[in-house]
């Protein structure tokens, strides 16, 4: 890897397009050079409806993000999500006859526990490693050059719908993008807001988007749950907008400035203008309790969804760390203060962390995903760096926008990822 190697994480979601382009130093680190973003009429709980929009949203959101950054963009890391997400815990166990374990052993019980039964338009996207076990004692983290007579292993494995994914891909590609990496945009989000001891002591991230919060779960340092709720925050855009009879373009910019998901916590004095369509078009003043009292049964409403699944996933009384709520329906005022009560956990907002310079820009929930992309290409780069096809992957580079140039080979298999 160069010392200044550049990848671009684009968070493809729902209500919008965001692309960060980051630098990849040779320690590692990524600092962020360029964000663009667009607004994303193209797509429905993580499935694409119109490609020629979202195209549209992608090249607008790359556009922008390559002026920032003084380059030209060429392929990015993107995220997932959707109803078609499976999350499930699998274990698999392979005899060793007393003898170390080798690198070919890992990979080998790990195959094994990939082997799960899946629909024929699903395939695993991620084979997430919880814990090792060497002749039944659990609790080992890298099971390397240990002795034993079977090795063992429990894993969470992610799965999505195959034609989602070529979706995305191909939707890329007419933008003029190559897909270097795909990824779970819960699991990319929680790398962006978590801290170490967070996973360890058990952590729920709750990343609300625009069509769909999405649910992942560590406890030990490891993922133990995934899930996806059909409920995110354009649906208080669509209350607010109903309500007031005003555009869903007004409901969001009055959600976002002025939106409050705890009634209690609002002066019932202070007041807004909201602009009527219509007939009788025109405006209205609104007082923000008014505004409060319509945000919060659906903000409660997305918020109890969210906690049957902590329920189900039998690990809600292990979260030590609490919830943290990332994504752009998580911005609305009060929102950790109704979680605390709808989860009975400590809530807080998760905003990226250590991003550098343009640190500032990227401190808000909604960059959760396409900062979490960039770790995500940047540790696939570290560790598959020399797997790449005949340098197949073309690097970004800081210099004036040309023509876009030919995608080049993709990875083999680039869906699937083992951490």
């Amino acid at each position: 890897m160069s010392n200044s190697e550049l990848i671009v994480g684009l968070d493809i979601g729902t209500t919008k397009v965001c692309a960060v382009v980051g630098e990849v130093t040779a320690k590692g680190d990524v600092e962020i050079v360029g964000i663009g973003n667009s607004e994303s009429p193209g797509l429905l709980q993580g499935r694409i409806t119109n490609v020629e929009q979202t195209v549209n949203a992608i090249r607008k959101a790359v556009e922008e993000a390559e002026r920032a950054a003084g380059c030209s963009i060429h392929a990015v890391f993107t995220g997932i999500t959707g109803l078609h997400i499976e999350g499930r815990n699998n274990e698999a166990t392979i005899v060793l006859k007393n003898r170390e374990v080798t690198r070919n052993d890992m990979e080998r019980v790990l195959e094994n526990a990939k082997a799960i039964v899946l629909p024929q338009e699903k395939k695993i996207l991620h084979a997430l490693p919880q814990e090792y076990a060497v002749d039944d004692m659990w609790g080992i983290t890298d099971p390397l050059s240990l002795t034993g007579v079977k090795l063992q292993v429990r894993i969470h494995v992610v799965a999505g719908s195959s034609s989602v994914c070529q979706n995305i891909e191909t939707t890329c590609d007419r933008a003029g993008l190559a897909v270097d990496g795909m990824a779970l945009e819960s699991l990319v989000s929680a790398e962006a807001v978590l801290s170490p001891q967070e996973k360890e002591i058990g952590v729920a991230v709750v990343d609300i988007g625009g069509g769909t919060s999405d649910i992942i779960v560590y406890v030990q340092g490891a993922v133990r749950f995934t899930s996806v709720v059909s409920l995110g925050g354009q649906k208080v855009t669509d209350d607010i907008s109903w309500v007031l009879r005003t555009s869903k373009e007004t409901a969001e910019k009055i959600k976002v400035m002025y939106g409050h998901a705890l009634k209690e916590m609002v002066n019932g004095d202070e007041g807004i203008e909201v602009p009527i369509v219509g007939e009788d078009s025109g405006s209205r003043d609104l007082s923000k309790l008014m505004l409060a009292e319509i945000c919060e049964p659906r903000m409660e409403e997305i918020l109890k969804f969210v906690d049957r699944e902590l329920e189900k996933s039998g690990f809600k009384r292990k979260l030590g760390a609490g919830v943290v709520l990332t994504g752009g329906g998580s911005m609305i005022e009060g929102c950790a203060e109704l979680a605390r009560d709808v989860f009975n956990l400590n809530a807080r907002i998760g905003r990226p962390r250590e991003t550098g310079a343009l640190k500032d820009m990227v401190s808000s929930p909604k960059f959760a995903t396409a900062v979490g992309l960039l770790r995500y290409g940047a540790s696939v780069l570290q560790s598959q760096n020399e797997e790449w096809a005949g340098g197949a992957r073309e690097k970004q580079s800081r210099e004036p926008k040309k023509a876009p140039k030919g995608l080049g080979a993709r990875l083999k298999d680039w869906f699937f990822d083992v951490t």
